[in-house]
C-alpha cells in the first residue's frame, strides 16, 4: 500500500477518512503508469478518472486554429484531470500530456460515484475537491492579472525548478502568455547553478 499513501495523506489533508472508509475506498485505486509524451487524455475524449500524482508532471493544453495554449502544469503531489469533463461527462477541450514518465493512482469515475453514494465523507471529499479546483483556478487567473511574466515564473521555478528548466520556451512562454524571446531573456536572470 505504499503507492496509496501519498494520495491518502493528500486526501487527509481534505478531510481524514475512518479505517473503514479508507479501505472501501483504497480496494478500488489502481496505479498506472506512462511514459513521457503519452496522453493522459485528448480533446473530444469524455474523462473516466481523477488521478493522483506519485511520480511526473503533466502540461495542460488547447487547441486554437492550430495553435497550442499551454494552460496549466500539475507535479508530483497534484491531482490532475481533465475536471469539466469529468463532472459533465462531456467531452474534453483539453489536452493532458506527460512531461516526464509518471506513476498515477487511478481513481475512476464510477469509483467515486460509489463512494459518494456509500459514504458521507465521500461526498465531503468531493466537495471540497471541487472548491480546492475551484480556488487553484480563481487564484491562477489572479496571478495571471496581479504579477508579471517574471513573478509567474519565478513561482513556478519554486515549486519545481528541475522542470521548469526541462520544459521548452515554446510551451512555458504560453503559459506565461509572453514571447518566447521574452521568457529566454527572463531564464537568463534566473539561472540557478
Amino acid at each position: 500500500m505504499d503507492d496509496f499513501q501519498a494520495i491518502r495523506q493528500a486526501i487527509g489533508q481534505l478531510h481524514v477518512l475512518s479505517e473503514v472508509e479508507w479501505t472501501a475506498f483504497a480496494g478500488k485505486l489502481q496505479v498506472k503508469t506512462f511514459k513521457k509524451g503519452d496522453y493522459l487524455i485528448r480533446e473530444g475524449q469524455v474523462e473516466n478518472a481523477i488521478y493522483f500524482i506519485n511520480k511526473g508532471s503533466t502540461r495542460n493544453y488547447f487547441l486554437k486554429d492550430g495553435k497550442e495554449f499551454t494552460v496549466d502544469f500539475q507535479f508530483k503531489g497534484d491531482f490532475v484531470t481533465a475536471y469539466y469533463s469529468f463532472i459533465t461527462r462531456e467531452p474534453s477541450s483539453v489536452f493532458i500530456e506527460w512531461l516526464e514518465e509518471a506513476e498515477v493512482v487511478e481513481i475512476s469515475h464510477q469509483t467515486l460515484t460509489q463512494f459518494y453514494k456509500e459514504y458521507h465523507s465521500g461526498e465531503k471529499i468531493g466537495r471540497l475537491m471541487a472548491e480546492s479546483q475551484y480556488v487553484r483556478r480563481l487564484r491562477k487567473e489572479m496571478d495571471f492579472l496581479s504579477y508579471t511574466a517574471e513573478e509567474r515564473y519565478v513561482q513556478l521555478m519554486e515549486k519545481n525548478p528541475q522542470l521548469i528548466q526541462q520544459i521548452s520556451v515554446k510551451h512555458l512562454s504560453s503559459y506565461l502568455g509572453i514571447q518566447p524571446e521574452s521568457l529566454s531573456r527572463i531564464r537568463k536572470l534566473h539561472v540557478r547553478s
